[in-house]
């Protein structure tokens, strides 16, 4: 499912989105190969701008959407990625992430557009959440961002 949403009302859209896309794959006995995921589109964390995101699974066979789900595919290509624990470290992830980018003089394929910092690929995926440990500060996320070649 995509969205656009303001960066404030981030953090409830995510959970709310997982549970209708498990609903959904459930309705349609589509069984997920994966953890969830969060791709971001754009990203613009000032208050009165939208991030362009979208949450969803990873599916064996493709599917076919209905409006409000759809299906895609990550773009092939190099990515940076690394694992960070507690939910609540995600921007110190993606931020570590960027840094060790910098300094080897990585260049992510991104671009600035209208509404904030678009990106060929930038993905999340929860590796762990509430159904395997009620402690938020366990959780596991991968974050992966596509290399401009």
């Amino acid at each position: 499912i995509r969205t656009q949403t303001p960066s404030h009302t981030f953090p409830q859209i995510i959970p709310q989105l997982i549970g209708e896309t498990e609903a959904w794959l459930r309705e349609r006995n589509i069984k997920p190969t994966g953890a969830p995921f969060m791709r971001y589109h754009v990203i613009n964390m000032e208050a009165d701008k939208n991030m362009d995101v979208e949450i969803g699974f990873p599916v064996a066979n493709a599917v076919s959407g209905d409006g409000r789900v759809s299906a895609g595919v990550f773009p092939a290509g190099r990515y940076g990625s690394l694992i960070y624990t507690d939910v609540t470290k995600g921007i110190e992830g993606n931020s570590v992430l960027i840094g060790w980018a910098k300094n080897q003089g990585i260049e992510w394929d991104a671009w600035d557009a209208e509404n904030g910092h678009a990106f060929a690929s930038r993905v999340e995926f929860f590796l762990d959440g509430p159904d395997d440990d009620p402690d938020p500060t366990t959780w596991r996320t991968e974050v992966a961002i596509m290399i401009a070649d």
